[in-house]
This record gives structure tokens, sequence and C-alpha cells, in this order.
């Protein structure tokens, strides 16, 4: 099976929220070996972005040049292993592995119902909620180099932070994940699982704007403290620059309802942050990836 090229692609279609220019050209794998075949392919120094279900990234309206990898139609399957393991693709949905743990019996990835992102970049930020991170359960990943070559490589050698993961000898150049092995910790009770992940979500329906478009969290909550009390005690709830809106409901959201532009959410990204520090003395740190080319929207 082959994948599809698209040149001159909107990537507006491939993020959550929903705004950004055209990519030269966007490949959508539909098998790991596929996506290998197609990265041997490529020349050795084109501009290559890599992006899952396109959460926690913010493409500005000039588009990105080079190939653009969207792994939101393929690269997605999710399996139990002898043991009771699970392996996972990149491009499978967070909420679709937490579901998968749970109807096998496996717990533990309770937290990730209702992260709008994938497994892909899940691992690259090592996504979570609720206490609990995505890494706390890999037991090995796989990667792919820009040559197309794939690469098993255990925990030991990453080094894994709040929102941060890197690989702690990092010579050989740019790899991407695109599977990962996680443990499925089995014998606690399935039923458990499934109330936890049901008081998850619900909480998380209460407590954040999963109407509107966003991109979840927008900044990294600092040592000790919440982005969001921080941006709250600002007085930035509601506060807008043009269509985007601090949330009203979660004040580490930043929100939109269809109409806002690239430029008028990074404007407000950046207000916040200015506003924040000038009011706490704390500069909060983005979760939130800004990529590609900026351009004037006023006309």
């Amino acid at each position: 099976m082959v994948g599809r090229l698209l040149r001159n692609e909107l990537l507006s279609a491939y993020t959550t929220w929903g705004v950004g220019g055209v990519a030269d050209q966007l490949y959508l794998p539909v098998t790991i070996n596929d996506l290998a075949r197609f990265m041997r392919a490529l020349h050795p120094r084109e501009p290559l972005l890599w992006i899952g279900r396109g959460s926690n990234l913010l493409v500005r309206s000039g588009g990105v040049r080079g190939t653009v990898v969207a792994l939101t139609t393929g690269v997605g399957g999710i399996e139990q292993l002898t043991g009771g393991a699970v392996r996972a693709e990149a491009g499978a949905s967070l909420s679709l592995l937490a579901s998968f743990f749970r109807r096998t019996g496996a717990v533990g990835l309770d937290f990730l119902a209702g992260i709008p992102g994938s497994v892909g970049g899940g691992l690259a930020m090592n996504a979570g909620a609720f206490g609990g991170e995505i890494w706390d359960l890999v037991t090995e990943v796989e990667v792919m180099n820009r040559r197309g070559d794939i690469i098993h490589r255990s925990v030991d050698e990453y080094q894994i932070g709040y929102r941060s993961v890197r690989r702690r000898q990092a010579e050989g150049g740019d790899e991407w994940f695109v599977a990962a092995t996680f443990n499925g910790r089995g014998g606690e009770a399935a039923a458990g699982s499934g109330a936890g992940r049901l008081q998850q979500l619900q909480q998380r329906n209460s407590s954040q704007p999963m109407a509107l478009h966003s991109c979840g969290s927008v900044f990294r909550n600092p040592d000790g403290d919440f982005a969001g009390r921080l941006i709250e005690e600002s007085g930035l709830k509601g506060y807008c620059i043009g269509a985007a809106c601090v949330s009203g409901k979660h004040a580490n959201f930043i929100t939109h309802g269809g109409d806002a532009t690239a430029a008028e959410i990074e404007a407000l990204i950046d207000h916040v942050a200015n506003a924040v520090e000038e009011s706490h003395g704390v500069r909060l740190q983005r979760e939130v990836r800004i990529v590609g080319e900026a351009v004037r929207e006023d006309g």
C-alpha cells in the first residue's frame, strides 16, 4: 500500500486549532513500511516536519516550506502482545489507546482519555494529566531516521522530564517515534479502570472548553504552580485578540469558534506570557509548538 502525496495542501485541516497556511507538499502514509519507503526517497536536505493529530501545534498562515508528514490517516494500529503488553503506532489517538487498555483489561493509561493528541506526539512531549505521564508505562519505542531505518530503543536511552523527552546520546541525526510498547500492568480490576476513565472524562468536560477549537494547554505549569491559575489571577480570563480568546472555562486554553487567524492566536499567546510575567514575575513556557512562516493577515 502506498500513501498520498499532496501538493500545496492547506494545513488548517490537520490541526485542532484549525488554522494555518499551506505545506509545499504533505505526505499521508498508510503503514510504517510505506513511510520508510517515502523517507528513503526524500532528498536528505529536504526541510521536513512530522505532525500527529495537530494538537499542541500552531501553524502560521504563511505555511510550511518543504515536506510535512502527517500521521492522521495511517500508522495508527494498536495490538496486544504476548504477556499483556500493548504496542501502539504513532498515529493512534491517545484516547483510543486509553480505551484499548480498558477493553483488554490493562490499566494505567486512563489519564490519556480525552487528550486530543496522538501516540507519537504524546511520546515526544511526555503527555500527561491527573498525575500520570505516558512514559511511566513505556517499555520500548520504535523510531525512524531520515534514511527510513527503523530502530528499537529502550527507555533508558532517553531523559524523561515534565513535558520533555530527549535522547541521551543524540548523535546520528533526527529521529521520529513511529511506535511504542507499553506495560499493560495486568491483574488489576478493569472495572475500576473504566470508572476512573469515566470520571476523568467528566472532569475534562466540566473544566475544559471541549466544544471550541483549541490546542489543549498552551503553557507548561511552572514548578509548584499552575499556568491556568497565574493567567486567571492576571485578569486574562475571557481576554481576546480578534477572534482568539483566553477561555472563560480554563485560563490555560486559547479558543475560537472557527474564525480566528494564526496571527491572532500567536499575538494572544505572547500577550498572556508578557502579562503574567508583569503581574507575577514568572515567565510562562509554551507547551504549544509554533511552526511555519508568518504573513500579514490584515490585508
